[in-house]
């Protein structure tokens, strides 16, 4: 359940940001993931790809990278570092 409500707000955001660029197609997103998000970057792919099915950030490149300190105050999160949009 942790990994969904992370992957619904990550798709907002990145919807929203394709929006107020007027983007036909988000290409490529990078995330930074927390060490206790439970994503490796194969993992969050997979989610990311499943979650993006269907919207504007279907077959986006994904750029991921772990953390690996749990005492970071994000360390549960997914961080969106940047979107590319087509317009």
């Amino acid at each position: 359940m942790h990994e969904k409500a992370l992957m619904d707000d990550l798709m907002a955001k990145i919807l929203a940001v394709s929006e107020a660029e007027g983007g036909v197609r988000v290409t490529r997103i990078r995330v930074w993931l927390g060490a206790l998000s439970h994503f490796t970057p194969e993992h969050f792919d997979a989610h990311f790809g499943d979650a993006a099915r269907g919207t504007v950030a279907e077959g986006a490149a994904v750029e991921a990278t772990l953390d690996d300190d749990p005492t970071d105050p994000r360390a549960q999160g997914v961080v969106l570092e940047s979107v590319v949009v087509a317009g």
